[in-house]
């Protein structure tokens, strides 16, 4: 009787998984075969559609750790936390494939690798947060002091995530505002391939969540049973 929700969970799973690998799987056949080089950069710029869906995801990631976050600092609750875990590292990711991606289009829109632009600054200040959120949760210390340390760093990246999205607005840096109200300027199919790219890479985080979220679950759980079983022994050694 206690197998079923199990199943139930299971199979969202897969199914997810399967929806993520056929987005994925179509945004690399549009991106390539359907979507037309543009006309400055090439076939370079088909990094775009890989380069900002990456964003958004790295916002589901990093977003899921500061609700995982501040839930785990109101119920102290381990299924809460091991959300938070998971987005933080999925998140982490999709940043560093930001930021990689990013510097290869720099290169050939710019004529550098890098350049101090306020997106691109804040995109880097986030992932150092949330990469010293997986330190201190990995390498630290695992006392109550220091989950609570820990989840409070995860819900100081939170702020910068708007601050990330309009920073072009707010700051005029070199990186462009690609989407606008009126789509951009792009040619219908290479909105298209951008859009099946944010679809794709959301599910793909989602899907990435999910399974570390649920690794980390076990971990705690056989974390338990070790200290339990460490303690009960040394209850029989003093009786």
């Amino acid at each position: 009787m206690t197998t079923a929700p199990n199943t139930k969970r299971d199979l969202g799973y897969i199914v997810l998984a399967a929806v993520a690998a056929l987005l994925l799987s179509v945004t690399l056949y549009w991106s390539f075969f359907v979507a037309p080089n543009e006309l400055q950069m090439g076939v370079v710029q088909k990094i775009f559609y890989f380069h900002a869906p990456s964003a958004y995801a790295m916002y589901v990631g990093f977003g899921v750790c500061v609700i995982g976050s501040a839930m785990y600092l109101i119920k102290r609750s381990d299924a809460w936390e091991a959300w938070a875990v998971g987005g933080a590292e999925v998140g982490s990711i999709f940043c560093l494939i930001v930021l990689v991606t990013g510097s290869l289009w720099g290169r050939k829109a710019w004529g550098t690798y890098w350049t101090w632009d306020p997106r691109i600054t804040t995109a880097l200040l986030i992932g150092m947060i949330y990469v010293a959120y997986l330190l201190l949760r990995n390498l630290g210390a695992t006392g109550e002091a220091e989950r609570r340390f820990a989840a409070g760093l995860g819900l100081l990246g939170g702020p910068l995530m708007p601050i990330i999205h309009y920073s072009v607005q707010l700051w005029r840096g070199q990186h462009p505002t690609v989407i606008t109200k009126k789509g951009g300027g792009l040619h219908p199919d290479m909105l298209t391939a951008l859009l099946l790219g944010c679809a794709a890479m959301t599910a793909l985080s989602i899907v990435l969540i999910w399974a570390r979220a649920r690794i980390e679950r076990d971990r705690q759980r056989v974390l338990t049973l070790e200290l339990d079983a460490a303690e009960h022994g040394l209850l029989e050694e003093q009786g």
